[in-house]
């Protein structure tokens, strides 16, 4: 049993939908419907009258609606209380960070930070790298201060507004990149000037070969299904002028590892900018495609539950750096 099937079965009871309950809970429909076949294999029983639309629960899924919500509040009112007893740390600052932001945003804006607000040098900072529902579900549940994550307005987070406040921390874009396309003697191209930008060894669109025309198939490193990037990228994918012939050749959940996969020369990868910033000022990595094409620029926010509906009280380096962040935000 994971406590997370029992989430999952709340959500699909309210929402009567297994689409927009996985919308929800940040995972694909399919395996959020692995999620609820596993807690029905756990009872031994048919939880869900899947011959019904909308989705409507049997009576022994009503009965355990009733029991999930009473065991959930009690876990959470015991991890509180467990809380209680912790009395050090007070001056750590806890993030959860999905772990692309962990790996290129975080590290420099906190140096940044640092720099620029007084308080800083006064708290000490614990970060937990996370996928983005799991993330997102540290901040609901009170396992950490603050929240760091993308947005984009296609793919907004769920969080509600009249419980969890943000604060916008700077602008990212996901473009595509390549390793450079060199000279079989590992060289410059013939012809090339210094200065010129190198010719990606992988691009978009991509270039027609034979007599039909038709164009290349580009291996494409992607993003594993359910990630929040994955979604990003299949969006920047349907909104394109023309079909693009991408092979998916390989898949993970971290940023950090298609752009190894990509320096590597095994294909194309949709990456953040702030990650690729030392590769392409060193040439390991060139833009796959025109400015302003096959991109997407996403909103850096930070969230945090609001003070006046929080279980406890905010700390004071969390209320300071929160006041902090938002004259700087205002300004």
């Amino acid at each position: 049993m994971e406590t997370k099937w029992l989430e999952d079965f709340v959500s699909l009871a309210e929402t009567r939908s297994f689409s927009r309950s996985a919308q929800l809970r940040h995972v694909t429909q399919p395996a959020f419907s692995r999620r609820i076949q596993a807690l029905e294999a756990w009872t031994g029983i048919d939880l869900v009258d899947r011959s019904s639309y909308p989705t409507r629960l049997t009576p022994a899924g009503e009965t355990l609606h009733a029991q999930a919500l009473e065991i959930l509040e009690a876990l959470n009112a015991t991890r509180n209380m467990m809380r209680g007893f912790q009395a050090a740390g007070q001056d750590t600052i806890e993030f959860a960070v999905p772990h692309t932001l962990a790996f290129t945003f975080f590290p420099h804006w906190l140096m940044g930070l640092r720099q620029q607000f007084k308080g800083a040098g006064a708290f000490k900072t614990r970060l937990t790298a996370l996928n983005v529902h799991d993330a997102v579900l540290r901040l609901t549940e009170g396992g950490c201060d603050l929240l760091i994550a993308y947005h984009h307005d296609a793919l907004p987070l769920q969080l509600a507004s009249e419980r969890y406040e943000m604060l916008s921390l700077g602008t990212e874009t996901l473009a595509p990149y390549s390793k450079p396309r060199e000279a079989a003697n590992g060289g410059p191209l013939e012809g090339a000037k210094a200065g010129d930008e190198p010719e990606p060894l992988f691009r978009l669109p991509p270039p027609r070969s034979g007599s039909a025309g038709s164009a290349v198939n580009v291996p494409f490193l992607a993003y594993a299904p359910g990630a929040y990037m994955a979604r990003v990228v299949e969006m920047i994918l349907q909104r394109a002028d023309v079909p693009l012939p991408l092979d998916a050749v390989y898949e993970t959940d971290m940023a950090e590892g298609l752009k190894a996969m990509a320096l590597e020369g095994h294909g194309l990868a949709f990456l953040p900018e702030s990650s690729v910033r030392q590769e392409l000022c060193a040439r390991r990595l060139v833009r796959a495609s025109a400015p302003g094409r096959y991109e997407a620029t996403m909103e850096v926010r930070i969230y945090r539950e609001r003070p006046e509906g929080a279980r406890h009280g905010p700390k004071a380096g969390v209320q300071a750096l929160w006041e902090f962040l938002g004259r700087q935000s205002a300004a």
